[in-house]
């Protein structure tokens, strides 16, 4: 669906002929394609939240829909990063575009080529449902990620991969029911705004969660219990 720019406003923008597009589908917008999300729609129209940089933006320009929710990758490798607050790796940025992040750059979140040591932990022939583990994965010296079976997979393990090193793209189980197997990868995406759980063995005393545009909170761990009060002086 490929509407275009019929008002520019700051960060907003306005477009028409977008009747079949959803609230909170990721947009691309003109030929920079810098990243928007719809926020609002009326009829065929729709405000957009573009996410960088709006400069240069003029009415007839193009903005093309992916069909799709804004969404994070979780898998090893996350820990250890730092993204923008569209979860774009800020080191493979500064690679691109040097210190002044240029607009519209189009990466993936997590590295594909960087290969991780994989310890099986289901068996063939096992029964499993979502969010049972199939493996681990030391990600650091203190977070032990495990692979778990995704949303809405469930049936008998098929195949589990030995342990050695692989990508977050390589296949390490099969599940599924007579020939319907469904492959598992390391990695799994992640609809803004839905409920995660995240197994890590160990957990870092605070966890930071973002929104579109950066950090919007700071919360004690799992396993380290808010602060008391102080009592009276």
């Amino acid at each position: 669906m490929n509407g275009k720019i019929i008002k520019v406003s700051g960060p907003l923008i306005v477009a028409e002929n977008l009747a079949d597009v959803e609230m909170f589908d990721v947009v691309k917008v003109s030929d920079k394609k810098l990243i928007g999300e719809v926020i609002e729609l009326r009829n065929d129209r729709a405000s957009i939240q573009v996410y960088e940089e709006t400069s240069g933006l003029t009415i007839g320009d193009e903005v093309v829909s992916t069909g799709a929710p804004l969404s994070v990758e979780l898998a090893p490798g996350l820990i250890e990063s730092i993204f923008d607050g569209i979860q774009r790796p800020l080191d493979v940025l500064m690679d691109k575009s040097g210190s002044r992040i240029g607009r519209g750059i189009e990466v993936n979140s997590l590295d594909r080529g960087k290969k991780w040591h994989f310890v099986p932990v289901a068996k063939t022939g096992d029964k499993v449902v979502a969010g049972d583990v199939l493996g681990t994965v030391q990600e650091t010296k203190v977070v032990l990620h495990k692979i778990m079976v995704p949303y809405g997979v469930e049936g008998e393990v098929k195949s589990v991969a030995s342990e050695g090193d692989y990508t977050i793209t390589d296949v390490i189980c099969k599940v599924g029911d007579r020939e319907l197997a469904e492959n598992v990868v390391v990695y799994d995406r992640v609809e803004k705004g839905a409920m995660v759980a995240v197994s890590y063995d160990q957990l870092p005393a605070t966890v930071s969660t973002a929104g579109p545009l950066g950090p919007s909170r700071t919360r004690p761990g799992p396993r380290h219990p808010p602060p008391q009060p102080a009592g009276p002086v």
